[in-house]
């Protein structure tokens, strides 16, 4: 009897300490479990227009994180990354590379990084809990500071601390975009495929664009906690013409910002929203400037407009 009781303390205790931490506490443990635990997830990315199943694995290879995404539906489509290395395999072009520190288009890239970096924008509260994909798990929400972004809820497995569902809200609370985890394994080692992965020799890191002979292009107005992360010159798709590129973060969300003569390029007038994905074109002085981002298209034309040349 004496056994079956210390037994129960010990399990009893997990607990006990996950009752006293805090919204930020439980996605800083998310944020570790991301980087160093060994997990393969079975996942359906959901958008208005789409279903996208994928399967992620993630691992450690020699002190070093590895991680694989598979596009389950159409073409053959995946993406390996070793460290700080992305390569993107698709059937129809030749595999390339990236620096990157996460894969894109799984989870938002903040949930394995700095959570303090985000309380410039956003706060964090504690929900309810719930059972996904077979195991209990603890909401946390993401709530914006200000209407200029969108809120964000995210399951975490009470076990592992790994994300189990995240959403994203529009500022009426309709969901814009959620990816449900519908099976969690655990893994006691990095598989195979990670370690064959870690081995291979992939294609060198694209160069980065050169920007060259480009406006000194500076913003009056950026949401609270969005920062200038690149600027480069980018060619627009379908009519290759060189534009300034300028791309922002506040840590949950990407905001793109192109500019360009007034009448040297045709740049995209009108304004649209799709799967929370809105863009907004301005004409600022003698330059057109188009901004494209997760976020709602009046952030959008405010940064745009504050646009100016120092």
């Amino acid at each position: 009897m004496r056994l079956i009781w210390l037994a129960l303390l010990v399990l009893a205790l997990p607990v006990t300490a996950r009752e006293d931490m805090s919204a930020k506490a439980w996605l800083e443990n998310m944020s570790q479990a991301l980087q160093t635990q060994e997990f393969k997830m079975s996942l359906i990315h959901l958008q208005s227009d789409h279903i996208r199943p994928l399967v992620y694995i993630h691992g450690q290879v020699e002190d070093q994180e590895v991680a694989f995404l598979e596009h389950l539906n159409g073409p053959p489509k995946n993406a390996v990354r070793v460290g700080s290395k992305v390569t993107f395999i698709e059937h129809d072009q030749p595999a390339y590379s990236v620096e990157a520190d996460r894969i894109q288009g799984v989870l938002p890239p903040a949930f394995a990084g700095n959570i303090s970096a985000l309380e410039e924008g956003y706060q964090f509260v504690l929900g309810g809990r719930s059972r996904l994909a077979g195991r209990p798990g603890q909401l946390v929400r993401i709530i914006p500071n200000d209407e200029n972004r969108y809120g964000y809820q995210v399951w975490l497995d009470m076990d592992t601390y790994l994300p189990l569902r995240y959403d994203m809200l529009n500022l009426d609370k309709q969901l814009l975009e959620q990816i449900l985890v519908v099976e969690l394994i655990v893994l006691d080692d990095a598989p195979s495929i990670l370690r064959e992965a870690y081995k291979a020799e992939w294609p060198e890191v694209m160069p980065q664009p050169q920007r060259e002979k480009a406006d000194n292009w500076q913003f009056k107005w950026l949401p609270q906690g969005f920062k200038i992360l690149v600027r480069d010159n980018h060619r627009l798709i379908g009519s290759h013409e060189a534009v300034e590129y300028i791309a922002l973060s506040d840590g949950m969300t990407h905001i793109s910002v192109y500019v360009a003569r007034a009448g040297e390029t045709a740049m995209p007038e009108e304004l649209m929203t799709r799967n929370g994905l809105s863009l907004a074109s301005e004409r600022v002085g003698n330059a057109e400037v188009v901004a494209v981002g997760k976020v709602p298209a009046e952030t959008l034309s405010r940064i745009a407009k504050s646009l100016t040349i120092e």
